[in-house]
């Protein structure tokens, strides 16, 4: 292959792939990945259900937003939260920024639970050891910026899509009668068509937040493409996952780590290791990416006011949210996730999705 050939490449994957597997890796979060997420919000509706649910609501939805939110940002030039959403909001835009911050500290308080958990069952240790390691991880990204986020947030995509795939076949072959027994035996349960949108409403809020991953795209062609592909990107993983929770249905339902019943049922402590490590992986992900969409929004404010954003600034930021979101951790994940998700998600309908699919591509359609 040629170097021009590799750039070629690069900068298709750049342009059309890198926003999607950026907005995969922080809605993996703690529920995602741990299977908590989808216990909560799809299989109510049974594994059929759930999966209707994901594919034809949850994936279509994120596609449509996507692709509206990175053609305004594209055409307005706000590539962060606050200047987005001030164009789209006018005054009103502090609604988006408080509950963005509410959501922040619930997502952060989930992943540091997760964190504390997983190294809890995986190793035996104390619980905070798994917590302060995700938080230093996450200093440490914050504080190098941008351009190591980019990388280190879709590198680590490619490790989850792998590690993901060998589940999934390692899975089927090993329960795969018990996967195509729940899914043909099992009734589709009615609702499935709100759980697909109240699960995408809350997890679309976080695209602002992500604007920098699109600041490089120059057409609308570009944006839309970027924002049409984000949707099967991001929910792939999740239809794997889903589909091996079908195999321990509806047992898997009750598990606050529905991962772990399910890894040990395959009987590989090796296995088990790596995937718990990849999981973890993901967290870092995930409160890296929200907590640099916030230190984004200051670093535009300073701008404005003619101030560079002091270094130490980025990893102060991430530290005091995090502390507090380790003190909100004390909650447990299962209760996190079933009580706090379920709120927010009526709220960014209000202060951001509806504004965004009505004004803000009434706007866009407008001025083409």
């Amino acid at each position: 292959m040629t170097f021009k050939e590799e750039q070629t490449i690069s900068d298709i994957f750049r342009r059309y792939l890198m926003p999607g597997f950026i907005f995969q890796s922080v809605v993996i979060a703690g529920g995602y990945g741990t299977g908590r997420e989808l216990a909560e919000f799809f299989l109510p509706y049974g594994p059929r259900g759930g999966i209707l649910s994901m594919m034809l609501v949850s994936m279509v939805f994120w596609s449509l937003v996507a692709a509206v939110a990175f053609e305004f940002a594209r055409k307005y030039q706000v590539y962060d939260y606050r200047t987005f959403c001030r164009k789209l909001l006018g005054r009103a835009w502090v609604l988006f920024e408080v509950t963005y911050f509410l959501f922040l500290i619930l997502v952060l308080s989930i992943i540091a639970s997760a964190s504390g958990s997983i190294f809890l069952e995986l190793f035996g240790v104390s619980y905070w050891v798994g917590v302060l390691g995700v938080m230093a991880a996450i200093g440490f990204l914050v504080f190098k910026g941008s351009g190591l986020i980019e990388k280190a947030l879709a590198g680590w995509s490619f490790i989850l899509y792998g590690t993901y795939l060998i589940f999934f076949f390692w899975s089927l072959s090993t329960f795969g009668t018990d996967i195509s027994s729940a899914l043909s035996d099992t009734p589709v349960q009615p609702g499935w068509l709100l759980g697909g949108i109240e699960y995408a409403a809350y997890n679309v809020a976080i695209i602002p937040v992500l604007l920098f991953s699109v600041r490089h795209l120059k057409t609308q062609r570009e944006t839309v493409l970027a924002g049409v592909l984000t949707g099967p990107i991001a929910i792939i993983p999740g239809l794997l996952l889903m589909l091996i929770m079908a195999g321990h249905y509806p047992t898997v339902a009750d598990e606050t780590v529905p991962v772990n019943l399910m890894l040990e049922a395959l009987g590989s402590r090796s296995f088990q290791i790596l995937f718990q490590l990849v999981l973890f992986g993901t967290l870092i992900e995930t409160g890296t990416g929200m907590i640099h969409g916030v230190n984004e929004r200051f670093a535009e404010t300073f701008k404005e006011m003619g101030k560079e954003f002091p270094t130490y600034a980025r990893p102060l930021i991430a530290t005091v949210l995090l502390v507090v979101a380790t003190l909100m951790a004390q909650f447990g994940l299962r209760d996190l996730i079933a009580k706090g998700y379920g709120t927010m998600t009526w709220i960014f309908l209000v202060v951001f999705l509806i504004p965004l699919l009505t004004y803000g591509l009434w706007k866009l359609l407008r001025e083409d």
